[in-house]
């Protein structure tokens, strides 16, 4: 009976710390927008200008973009070398980036002076690691 006390005691404290973790892996896997804006109105949305580049061809040979500044979070898009991307926040590693659609030459709306705000324009954003971007300009 006492062993059986034990390994209830010990399987109640395991489901409480699961139950304990679950917001923190919730946390990390929601979206965290990209902010264009500045507080300067001589200042680009986006200030910067990179291009996709540095993919091993050999592996995945794609950037992940992703909902948000690391691994932890979904990865919502694939691009390739050479593509453009308006770089709009850094979050340490992580570069806050606006692009149009593959295919697609639309103005994403960015490089003129707006107020701090999450991106809601006509491209898509996410969040990619710098060591694949090349500033161009910026």
């Amino acid at each position: 009976m006492r062993h059986a006390a034990i390994l209830v005691g010990a399987a109640v404290t395991l489901a409480a710390l699961a139950v304990a973790a679950v917001p923190v892996a919730l946390a990390q896997a929601a979206t965290l927008s990209v902010r264009v804006g500045t507080v300067d109105e001589e200042i680009d949305s986006c200030p910067g200008l990179g291009r996709v580049t540095g993919l091993n061809p050999a592996g995945d040979n794609f950037l992940a973009v992703r909902a948000g500044p690391g691994t932890g979070y979904p990865i919502v898009d694939r691009l390739h070398t050479g593509d453009l991307l308006n770089l709009c926040e850094r979050v340490a590693d992580w570069e806050g980036v606006v692009y149009p659609p593959s295919g697609s030459s639309s103005d994403c709306g960015v490089d003129t002076p707006l107020p701090l705000q999450d991106y809601s324009g006509p491209c898509r954003s996410g969040w990619v690691f710098t060591r694949f971007v090349d500033v161009i300009a910026g």
